[in-house]
């Protein structure tokens, strides 16, 4: 694309992860994350906490990224952030920080769409993990969001299909919480369902036409299986733990599965990229490697500190907007909903 090195640092803050890396072009030189322990008392992400601990961990955070990348910040060509979605409190941290060292520095600022980043997670150049080429199908699978999109171009993206209720990580996360699995529950329902008989019990998978998508009906349905269960037998989640992990995991990744096909066949692409925390899921990432060989498609699965809130991919996004020299000023702001 260019022989001149772009040095561009990427700061991410839409939740509960304070983030920041260094890219020199589409190479990531850095990709540091500081995690906030605080929430797993509370069962989830509480927003005032959040953005109390990013600003203790903001400065930080960047200072070892420019380390760990070996330069300083004169050196930098231009800093990209999260605009959104995210938690405001969470999100205006880290924006604020990077307009003040933009504005610093005098370079450009660059607002990125933190779910447009889990898509181009893929474009970083990374050895052994090969690029979709365009168009492909996206699927965005997060605590947040759960979307089929529809990528032409870096910059032309469609979403075909959404979640119209909760997104699978919250399914994910809910249930485990049913289960009484500490939060975030979401890994330990995939650590638990490894050793579990899948098709032990049935969930039925709710009918939502076309390529949208809906989980608040199956969490409910786990919450009364399970509470019918115990009242029979208080010690059911213990004697049945890793099979019931596995049968509603099971039942997810028929329900994400079932959609894709139904994209594949209405659109003829057959490059499907996922991307999002839940792309982390060891049982999504082998149906989609199964369905290499049983559709003939092309899977493209992330190299996993890339699936997690993190900077990289934010830099990345960064990277091809200073291509393009798409650069924002310090008027704008970041939002707690933001559409590509």
């Amino acid at each position: 694309m260019t022989d001149k090195v772009n040095y561009i640092l990427a700061i991410e803050s839409s939740c509960d992860d304070t983030s920041a890396a260094v890219l020199a072009n589409d190479k990531v030189l850095s990709n540091v994350v500081a995690q906030q322990a605080v929430h797993e008392q509370y069962g989830g992400v509480v927003p005032e906490l959040a953005s109390r601990a990013h600003q203790q961990n903001i400065v930080p955070v960047v200072d070892v990224a420019l380390k760990k990348a070996g330069i300083s910040k004169s050196d930098l060509t231009a800093i990209s952030f999260t605009q959104g979605p995210g938690l405001m409190g969470s999100l205006l941290v880290g924006g604020s920080f990077a307009k003040s060292l933009a504005m610093g520095l005098d370079i450009p600022l660059i607002a990125v769409n933190h779910m447009h980043a889990h898509i181009l997670a893929h474009f970083i150049d990374e050895p052994g993990f090969d690029k979709p080429t365009f168009p492909f199908l996206a699927l965005t699978i997060s605590g947040g969001h759960t979307q089929i999109v529809k990528v032409n171009s870096f910059f032309d993206l469609e979403i075909i299909g959404e979640t119209t209720d909760d997104a699978v990580g919250e399914a994910f996360d809910k249930s485990a919480k049913i289960l009484g699995l500490p939060y975030p529950g979401g890994p330990l329902i995939d650590k638990n369902a490894k050793n579990g008989n899948p098709k032990a019990f049935k969930f039925t998978k709710p009918k939502v036409d076309g390529l949208d998508f809906s989980f608040s009906g199956l969490k409910t349905q786990i919450l009364y299986f399970i509470q019918n269960n115990v009242k029979q037998d208080p010690q059911f989640i213990e004697k049945n733990l890793e099979d019931i992990c596995a049968s509603i995991q099971y039942t997810i990744i028929e329900i994400l599965m079932d959609k894709l096909k139904l994209a594949v066949s209405q659109t003829g692409i057959t490059q499907i990229a996922i991307g999002g925390g839940v792309s982390a899921n060891s049982g999504i990432r082998q149906a989609l490697k199964e369905a290499e060989s049983k559709y003939n498609w092309k899977a493209f699965i992330p190299k996993f500190e890339y699936t997690t809130d993190n900077a990289a991919m934010i830099g990345i996004v960064g990277y091809y907007h200073f291509l393009d020299q798409k650069f924002s000023d310090a008027s704008i702001s970041n939002q707690a909903r933001l559409n590509f």
